[in-house]
């Protein structure tokens, strides 16, 4: 026992010579543990302060560079001009896709099969959407309609200065569309189908109409903000999603105001054929929809990261 002590003494007169601590160690339940698990506490609340202020950074750069659009597009000042131009050639080919069948339908028109009717023309817009979706979402996000751009907007989804630019190329394509359609069909179809040009039907008051495109314009934009904005749906889906909510949109409303669903499908041949009338409901009915569907999804539904 004293050789055992004295073997201690000496390893602790050793310790002292070379500047090590003496006293008694610690175990692990002792104040060494618990000194380590205040610096464990301090160095996770410095890690998640670096990991706040990186997120942060990271969005202050993604709103000055305008941030990602719908369906993997750049929204930014480098891109503006390729965005636009995709925007106009979008709406012209939506317009232009489904008024010419409209137009064929009201002056009876034959083709294979007989004349077009109100089944063609609910699905030649539902399927012209589908593929501008398809060939120009990457680019400009496809809204080709103010009422998918204001209500992105709306939601924080879209940088509010490129708002005009969107919202002047899609008229510019819709009136071009109609210039289009009138070229196809000849002077009747100014004349007498007034280029498919919206207008209420006989016996609609005008805030029916006005609710009924808030309606199906609801519908339309909170199909996009689901498949487009969210994370978790499947980007296969987004084309084939959003044009069949257009076509649900007009077979709805057809009867009622002409399922315009897009302020600029309306506003283009109302342009062209001279004729404005009751042009406010389609301005307004199909923007309320929309900024209402994209607030609704985002302020309740949405989910833009994955979960960790």
């Amino acid at each position: 026992m004293d050789f055992e002590r004295d073997k201690r003494e000496a390893e602790q007169r050793g310790e002292a010579e070379r500047g090590l601590p003496t006293g008694p160690r610690v175990d692990a339940g002792g104040y060494g543990a618990s000194r380590g698990g205040v610096a464990l506490e301090e160095e996770a609340r410095m890690e998640e302060t670096v990991r706040r202020g990186t997120r942060r950074a990271m969005d202050e750069k993604e709103e000055e560079s305008g941030g990602g659009g719908l369906y993997g597009s750049q929204i930014d000042a480098s891109h503006m001009v390729g965005a636009a131009i995709a925007e106009l050639v979008g709406t012209f080919i939506l317009v232009f896709g489904g008024t010419a069948v409209a137009v064929g339908a009201i002056l009876s028109r034959p083709t294979a099969g007989g004349a077009y009717d109100s089944l063609a023309i609910a699905l030649a817009f539902g399927l012209a959407l589908a593929a501008v979706v398809a060939a120009v979402g990457h680019v400009s996000g496809a809204h080709v309609n103010p009422a998918v751009t204001l209500g992105m907007a709306a939601a924080g989804k879209f940088p509010w200065k490129y708002t005009p630019i969107y919202i002047g190329a899609q008229l510019v394509g819709a009136v071009l569309a109609a210039f289009a359609t009138w070229l196809t069909f000849g002077g009747p179809a100014r004349g007498e189908a007034k280029l498919a040009a919206t207008y209420p039907a006989q016996g609609v008051g005008g805030l029916q109409a006005f609710l009924v495109e808030i309606l199906i314009t609801f519908i339309l934009v909170f199909v996009v903000m689901a498949v487009a904005t969210d994370d978790r749906a499947p980007a296969a889906i987004a084309p084939i999603a959003v044009g069949f909510a257009l076509a649900v949109g007009v077979f709805i409303a057809g009867p009622v105001t002409g399922g315009a669903v897009n302020p600029v499908r309306a506003l283009g041949p109302m342009i062209v054929a001279g004729d404005l009338t009751s042009a406010w409901l389609y301005i307004l009915g199909p923007i309320v929809g929309g900024v209402l569907a994209a607030l609704l999804y985002d302020r309740t539904m949405a989910e833009t990261e994955a979960p960790a």
